[in-house]
């Protein structure tokens, strides 16, 4: 197993040893990639993930093919021959195939031929094939004359009631055999996979109700070159009812005459009626179990490929640059219910809310929304205002600008609201602020996640983050663990104060969930923010091993021990120590001076255990404790006077926010409550094969409009330069 994934990945076995090896001991993915560099050749998380996945499927591979072991014995069907081929099948279809014979069955057409004693016959058919003068109706006849000495007349009229019921149960039988035959369907998917043809044509009737679905009511693709979005899309309009989708080869006769080939059939009689029985199988049995399977095949690969685009998107959104700890006013525009205000401080705690009305025509309201506004942001010592880019988001800013004595300084800021109403209506919301009001609790999320993206945004669901493409349609097992992993990579390479942190933060930490991270927090509650890392061994069922794992991703600012606030483990805080004492310092004053860390030769401090890999990032550390791996904030601003897609005309440049990143192009948010798509082929001068390597989800941009269809609320923008 372990050489096998090494040839795979081309890396060692021992590489890979080492890395099942930890996982199993209870090690996580980012701890792996962190601290384990020396026994795993400094592999990166996203190989190790790799590892760990496929390592799950070669078990259950293996459990698979134990199970088929025993059923086999048990039934007395197990052969040597048989045995091998078990044991050596190399993937999961290659195991079914080889299984499919002697796999328990419904009783099937060929089923009923052999218990009419058919069984004869059709070995005879397969024996005959290069016996030009053999007459399968004659060999039929005298198997007829032969059965009627064993059956009653009543028995041979219902069963065999002439030779051609004969021939007809004896090409049953051999089409099943050919249906399960493993080098015959391996053949055949292969033509399917190579020439197969997703086609698609619209349900009759159904052509108003599915209009959505109208690009593929007449449609046709090679399946090798269908991107995973339509896939998805061709199959969630086939589950709707709208559509009805098949999955062939382009010239089906490839794959019967193929089969043929395989057959060496000619022209011989007994030739003729096993070209029969072939034509049968692949129509009846082999094309639809086939088919059947290439969906399957094409929508894992569509699954696959559409939870890697969510991954990523997910991925920049949680790592935006976060504006840090200050005073931040958050607001959740609205029209006819007011503007939702929140005011919260440094460490994002609640501090004053109300609801303003600047957008109901009166002169009146507005002044008093001015007047609410001013005083929350001077008794409040606000420092930035967050507003929600959803309904009323750039009204309400315009409105901001335009008040009279407004501190420049105080920045206004359009903040992306997806999620924040899910968030809202949350136990997460409700536990939090019990008496809030659902809609202020909209703002308070407004305003933590302009501080601090990651911390708030794992408080939602990632699905419900507005940032995939058909992430209800793949499947959400597969989901749930490709989210997960991105989420707790995100978590543990920015690092997390263990003082300050949600639950729902420190879930993600390496080696905690949920059940240690609400045991922290209570610890946190009784008696007070840990002072040092070693502490976290007196939290509730946190033993030696969650501390192993935890530790090093852990903040801890101003504690007694300095190293706390760094990424380095506790576990290498001896090889610190002796690097200052070698030097005649503290460990502060080491972190302190560059010059005395750079005379130190790391090659001195190399162990069994440590190498130059983790001692590198210990140097690191030290020059940076605890840096955060997120860019720089940087101020964004939509172009003045673009408020509504009528404001829009072709040819007009504008700035805007990439809020999705997909296989066929980024959408991007240029104020206007409607998102605009730069197509794959407008993203760059230059051809791009890949959306993701040219755009990212939160990149500022400059698109020029292309074309604007206000009726159908569509946008379609460039962001070439020469446009």
């Amino acid at each position: 197993m372990f050489t096998l994934i090494a040839k795979e990945m081309l890396l060692s076995v021992k590489q890979i040893e080492t890395v099942v090896q930890l996982l199993d001991e209870g090690s996580t993915v980012p701890f792996i990639a962190r601290y384990r560099k020396e026994s795993t050749g400094s592999l990166d998380e996203v190989v190790i993930a790799n590892i760990r996945d496929r390592h799950i499927a070669l078990v259950e591979l293996g459990k698979r093919r134990e199970a088929i072991l025993s059923s086999l014995g048990e039934r007395d069907l197990l052969t040597d021959e048989l045995s091998i081929a078990v044991k050596n099948a190399s993937s999961m279809t290659l195991l079914e195939d080889i299984y499919l014979p002697y796999r328990p069955k419904r009783r099937t057409r060929a089923t009923m031929a052999r218990e009419r004693g058919l069984a004869p016959l059709a070995k005879w058919l397969m024996a005959s094939i290069n016996i030009p003068n053999a007459n399968p109706s004659l060999e039929a006849e005298k198997f007829i004359q032969i059965v009627e000495k064993t059956q009653t007349k009543d028995s041979i009229d219902k069963n065999v009631p002439d030779s051609a019921a004969a021939l007809a149960g004896a090409r049953d039988i051999i089409a099943e055999e050919i249906n399960e035959n493993s080098v015959t369907r391996q053949e055949i998917r292969t033509i399917f996979a190579k020439d197969g043809i997703l086609s698609c044509k619209v349900i009759s009737g159904k052509e108003a109700e599915g209009i959505k679905f109208q690009d593929y009511f007449t449609y046709e693709e090679q399946v090798s070159r269908i991107p995973s979005h339509r896939i998805l899309a061709v199959l969630r309009g086939e589950e709707e009812g709208f559509l009805r989708v098949s999955l062939r080869p382009q010239n089906e006769e490839i794959a019967e005459k193929s089969m043929e080939r395989a057959l060496k059939l000619n022209t011989s009689p007994a030739s003729l009626e096993v070209r029969k029985a072939a034509q049968d199988a692949y129509q009846r049995l082999l094309a639809p179990s086939l088919e059947t399977e290439l969906r399957t095949v094409l929508k894992k690969r569509a699954d696959t490929e559409a939870i890697r685009i969510f991954s990523d998107n997910i991925r920049e959104l949680l790592l935006a640059p976060p504006l840090g700890s200050k005073s931040i006013m958050g607001v959740d525009p609205g029209f006819r219910t007011g503007c939702k205000v929140a005011c919260c401080n440094a460490e994002g705690k609640l501090l004053e809310y109300a609801v303003i009305n600047p957008h109901t025509g009166s002169d009146a309201a507005r002044i008093e929304a001015e007047k609410t506004m001013l005083k929350l942001i001077k008794n409040n010592h606000i420092e930035a205002v967050a507003v929600g880019n959803g309904t009323a988001g750039r009204e309400t800013e315009t409105f901001l600008k335009n008040i009279a004595n407004w501190d420049k300084s105080v920045a206004i800021i359009m903040v992306s609201e997806s999620g924040a109403s899910v968030y809202s209506a949350s136990e997460v919301a409700r536990t939090e602020f019990p008496d809030l009001d659902l809609t202020y609790r909209g703002a308070v999320s407004i305003a933590r996640r302009l501080a601090d993206p990651l911390a708030e945004l794992v408080k939602i669901d990632p699905k419900s983050i507005g940032v995939g493409q058909y992430q209800h349609d793949v499947h959400q097992g597969e989901l749930k663990k490709g989210l997960d992993d991105t989420v707790m990579h995100c978590v543990n390479a920015v690092g997390v104060d263990i003082n300050t942190a949600s639950e729902q933060l420190l879930a993600y930490v390496s080696g905690l969930g949920p059940i240690l991270a609400k045991n922290i927090v209570n610890h946190r509650h009784e008696n007070g923010p840990f002072t040092n890392r070693k502490k976290l061994l007196k939290v509730a069922r946190l033993g030696a091993k969650a501390f192993e794992q935890c530790s090093g991703f852990l903040r801890i600012q101003d504690g007694n021990q300095p190293l706390d606030a760094s990424a380095v483990h506790p576990e290498s805080y001896p090889i610190v120590e002796k690097m200052a004492s070698d030097s005649a310092v503290s460990v502060q004053e080491l972190m302190k001076n560059s010059t005395l860390r750079a005379s130190i030769k790391l090659s001195q401090y190399v162990t069994e255990t440590i190498g130059l890999p983790t001692l590198t990032d210990i140097m690191a550390e030290l020059e940076k404790p605890g840096r955060d791996p997120r860019p720089a904030f940087a101020l964004f601003s939509y172009t003045d006077g673009i408020a509504d897609i009528k404001d829009l005309s072709k040819g007009m440049r504008v700035n805007g926010i990439i809020t999705n990143v997909t296989a066929f192009g980024a959408f991007v948010d240029i104020g206007v409550h409607q998102d605009g798509l730069v197509h794959v082929s407008q993203l760059a001068d230059h051809f791009v094969k890949n959306t993701a390597d040219v755009a990212r989800t939160g990149q500022y941009v400059s698109v020029t409009v292309v074309d604007v269809d206000v009726d159908r609320k569509r946008i379609s923008l460039s962001m070439k330069s020469g446009d």
